[in-house]
């Protein structure tokens, strides 16, 4: 008699073809001039997320992250803790970072008084 395992790991799946059409469909809600409920966006990102869970990393997943950007955040911010920002360009980083440095020193040097102008 064969037993089918109740506990089923479903393999990690090369077909991006569901989370293409997610990534698309978030990209245009998030660039939308209507209003967007916040249900349908909620489900849409949590669709996206239960499709990050099964697909499988590589290059085929690099370009469609590339190609969508507000698929590559929710992406990013599910591996945050294994990878940090690992899709935030270096130079963005190093820029923005470069930038706050800067804001600060400028800050320090009015000292307490400016805030009060």
């Amino acid at each position: 008699m064969l037993r089918m395992n109740a506990t089923h790991t479903p393999a990690n799946k090369s077909d991006l073809a569901v989370t293409h059409v997610l990534a698309q469909l978030l990209e245009r809600i998030e660039h939308s001039s209507e209003p967007v409920g916040a249900e349908q966006y909620r489900s849409v990102v949590m669709h996206l997320v239960d499709e990050f869970r099964d697909v499988e990393p590589g290059a085929q997943l690099g370009q469609l992250l590339d190609a969508y950007p507000a698929a590559a955040e929710v992406y990013e911010n599910l591996n945050y803790q294994h990878a940090g920002l690992c899709r935030t360009a270096l130079d963005v980083s190093l820029s923005a970072e470069l930038a706050a440095k800067s804001a600060i020193e400028r800050a320090m040097k009015r000292g307490p008084e400016a805030a009060h102008e």
